[in-house]
């Protein structure tokens, strides 16, 4: 309930019955919900969320178990609530619903909530795909390439693709970018089939959210309650987990500084945390822990859901300083310290220890320990956690159905995926045109090969008939010599055959004239 600019969480310890709030002006400081399974924390959760809700601050949440959805609709006026509202003193204590959106990330029932490849990023993506860290380098190379080839890394079809095409042109980008080995892309590949199982074909693509609608309010002006469908995501952790540390991420990078507020611009919460923290890498834990210290500062309040304090790193818990702590169960010395652990986290109350109040919390019952209006932790209390304006349970489906009526201007804008031009399509559109020219370039080959045998048999021809006209060039020649020598002989023969006649001639006149002379 919302009360004096502050969340009213519970009732303390008889006689006093302090109230125990939750300031609005120190919300951003983070928080904490933790406690053994059955013991309320869902409850204190929904709690919280109403108040922030009814403030006008939007809220985003994770329904896990299925129940979440009961804050669509108002609660049952039971036996029971008629005795916990007159044990609390809620006068005008009213039964009602808030403002939900309900979103799903596997094509469930809600709003489709997708995001991109591109959007994840190299170093999410390899946490999700449990890459080893050479494998994540490979990823990172994938990635500067297709920025640098301006290819669009959507879907998983795109990446498959992506890094089909670096595996079969490593050589070419080593120089530039690196080794690329075709074992670590393999491994990768693999990795993508089980994600695809799991629901990732789904969960990448595009319309991409836009984490803007959730920093929406209702026509009456409460916040709207962001709900996401995670009982099906929950059986695939490390797709809630990296989704929610994307969520986080985004957040921290796309708002502007906002400084101290009034209020929260929007209340995150985080149900079961240690998912986000199995095996988590040291970068991308100090990722986060640089994220929960400074998203403060954006208007952003973050509150980690666990079953004990000891899921979540020092680190990260150093900066969840509203706190409430179910109760815990201790049986084995790893839990009794866990236990401690908890108890030495808050601000010492003289009249009870916390380590044994721990112990013996009941449903409903917790720690708890708030900012003051100074910043600074209050004394810790045990207190009663107040019931819920909201249904305790799941929204039967009439309301359910009310509620997806009414965000149907959302679900048309991200109800149908859009598969848009993208590296898978792109690289097959550059391998059709490699393959075509490489068809053009064999055809030509083929040409130019047939043009040198032409040219090749052209010359060979040209060559038989230059030797042909050579050869007839000298039988020509030789008939002519022939027939000269013949034209020779035949004169040499007249010559000789005149000028025997004329010596003959010459020899009777001669001797004629000798002798006929001395008979004169």
């Amino acid at each position: 309930m919302l009360k004096d600019n502050a969340i009213w969480m519970g009732v303390g310890a008889e006689p006093e019955n302090k109230p125990v709030s939750l300031l609005l002006d120190q919300a951003n400081r983070h928080g904490l919900i933790a406690g053994a399974s059955g013991t309320g924390k869902t409850v204190t959760l929904k709690v919280m969320a109403e108040g922030f809700s009814k403030a006008g601050v939007p809220v985003f949440m994770a329904d896990v178990k299925g129940d979440i959805t009961g804050m669509c609709a108002p609660g049952e006026d039971t036996e029971d609530m008629q005795k916990r509202i007159k044990k609390f003193g809620l006068e005008g204590f009213t039964y009602e619903g808030c403002p939900v959106r309900l979103w799903d990330m596997l094509g469930g029932q809600g709003i489709p909530v997708r995001i991109t490849i591109s959007g994840m990023g190299p170093s999410l993506l390899s946490r999700l795909l449990g890459l080893t860290e050479v494998q994540e380098g490979v990823l990172d190379i994938v990635f500067r390439i297709a920025d640098d080839k301006n290819l669009l890394l959507i879907g998983l079809k795109d990446l498959r693709s992506m890094l089909n095409y670096v595996a079969e042109n490593a050589r070419e980008y080593e120089t530039t970018y690196g080794k690329v080995s075709g074992q670590s892309v393999g491994a990768i590949l693999r990795k993508l089939i089980s994600i695809e199982d799991e629901g990732g074909d789904v969960f990448f693509g595009e319309p991409a959210l836009d984490l803007s609608e959730w920093f929406a309010c209702a026509p009456n002006g409460q916040g709207y309650v962001n709900v996401l469908n995670a009982a099906k995501l929950i059986q695939s952790p490390q797709i809630y987990a990296m989704f929610l540390l994307w969520m986080l991420s985004e957040l921290f990078d796309t708002l502007p500084e906002a400084g101290d507020l009034d209020k929260p611009k929007f209340a995150f919460f985080f149900d079961e945390a240690h998912l986000l923290f199995n095996d988590m890498p040291g970068e991308l834990l100090d990722k986060i822990v640089q994220v929960v210290k400074l998203i403060r500062s954006k208007g952003v309040g973050v509150y980690f859901i666990t079953q004990s304090p000891s899921d979540i790193p020092d680190e990260v818990l150093a900066q969840l300083s509203n706190r409430v702590q179910h109760g815990l169960r201790a049986y084995t010395p790893a839990e009794q310290k866990a236990v401690r652990a908890a108890a030495e986290s808050f601000r010492e109350n003289p009249a009870f220890k916390s380590e044994d109040v721990i112990l013996e919390l009941g449903t409903g019952e917790a720690l708890v320990s708030f900012l003051n209006e100074d910043g600074q932790p209050e004394v810790v209390e045990r207190a009663k956690i107040l019931p819920p304006q909201c249904l305790m349970a799941a929204a039967p489906e009439s309301d359910l159905k009310a509620a997806l009526d009414a965000q149907a201007d959302l679900m048309a804008k991200y109800g149908d995926a859009v598969d848009r031009e993208s590296a898978f399509e792109q690289l097959e559109e550059e391998a059709e045109k490699d393959e075509e020219a490489e068809r053009l370039a064999e055809e030509r080959a083929a040409l130019e090969k047939e043009r040198a045998e032409l040219e090749k048999l052209r010359a060979k021809e040209a060559a038989k008939a230059e030797r042909e006209a050579e050869k007839a060039a000298e039988r020509e020649a030789r008939a002519r010599e022939k027939q000269q020598e013949q034209m020779m002989k035949g004169l040499g023969k007249i010559a000789g055959q005149i000028f025997g006649t004329f010596g003959r001639e010459a020899t009777r006149q001669i001797t004629r004239n000798l002798f006929g002379g001395r008979r004169r």
